[in-house]
């Protein structure tokens, strides 16, 4: 990703109102992004714990969509998967996160939804979490391969919220 700016994150989304992007909070740390290593920006809002917000590059313009998670997990006892970076976690890691579609049908309470990582830290897994069914390949090459797969995931994820 580019680097972004403050008001550029903010501006970005497109399933919620300008009052609601204004009270967001952004997440600790926001001045020292490393930006060049995300193919998506996750985080939970610190003030409001079950909102989340994701933001990625889409035609060279930010687009983010603000999701909710659900109000209970699973165990810690049970496996579960992200479906956006396919990383094997216990239960308690991933979460069922909701989003309002955007326009007249999230006015109307459509939402789609998905399990992603709890903490919103995809990008950072595909980089450091490698599964070990690929750990038998070249790092670097499973690295790039599972960024680039992300990174179509959460296309297709903010698809179905624009659609």
């Amino acid at each position: 990703m580019r680097a972004l700016t403050d008001q550029q994150v903010r501006r970005s989304f497109v399933n919620c109102s300008r009052g609601e992007t204004k009270t967001l909070t952004l997440p600790k740390g926001f001045d020292g992004v490393e930006w060049a290593e995300l193919e998506v920006f996750g985080w939970r809002d610190p003030k409001a714990p079950l909102r989340g917000y994701l933001v990625l590059d889409v035609d060279d313009e930010p687009l983010g969509i603000a999701v909710r998670a659900a109000d209970t997990c699973m165990s810690s006892r049970t496996a579960a998967m992200c479906q956006l970076c396919q990383s094997p976690l216990p239960g308690d890691a991933v979460s069922l996160f909701t989003a309002r579609r955007a326009g007249e049908a999230g006015r109307n309470g459509n939402t789609v939804g998905t399990y992603i990582c709890a903490d919103l830290a995809c990008s950072h897994r595909v980089r450091t979490e490698i599964p070990p069914w690929l750990r038998e390949r070249n790092p670097a090459e499973v690295v790039v391969e599972r960024a680039n797969e992300l990174r179509e995931r959460a296309l297709a994820f903010t698809h179905a919220v624009r659609r």
